[in-house]
């Protein structure tokens, strides 16, 4: 069964649209016993590049506090590539979409110029005293949607 991607229109044209990267140290925890980077750790650069994407924004009180904290809601990843331990892997994050409570997040795991896999997920921002959806605040998506070019 062949599954509709979100990478469109064409794998280098969907990578042009990234504009925040960092780069990701693979461990030997992370790689199975072939040296193959197990399918579980591309979840942990995911989260990794996600809280790192914010923090570059100085959004992380606004996202994550004691009254506000984003959660995962769905999370999904396209392995299109083996990597290895010695990897010099490149993470891609960007805000794909913004909802009234809840962001389209994607992911890019770049090798050399190849892309190896492709994730995205959604993140919802909950009140952490009534444990229900709120809404993303303005600035948050003023910075976002700066960020990303939308303005």
């Amino acid at each position: 069964m062949k599954k509709t991607t979100f990478i469109q229109p064409d794998p280098k044209s969907w990578m042009d649209t990234f504009h925040f990267e960092i780069p990701i140290k693979i461990r030997y925890c992370e790689t199975d016993m072939l040296g193959h980077v197990n399918n579980v750790s591309y979840f942990m650069y995911f989260e990794q590049g996600r809280i790192e994407y914010f923090e570059n924004l100085g959004l992380t009180d606004e996202l994550f506090g004691d009254q506000k904290v984003s959660v995962v809601a769905d999370l999904e990843c396209q392995y299109l590539a083996q990597m290895y331990l010695k990897d010099p892997l490149r993470l891609h994050v960007r805000v794909a979409e913004i909802g009234r409570s809840s962001m389209d997040i994607q992911y890019a795991i770049v090798v050399d110029g190849a892309l190896k896999a492709a994730g995205r997920g959604t993140i919802v921002l909950i009140e952490t005293a009534s444990g229900k959806s709120t809404p993303i605040p303005d600035s948050a998506r003023e910075r976002i949607s700066a960020f990303e070019g939308w303005m």
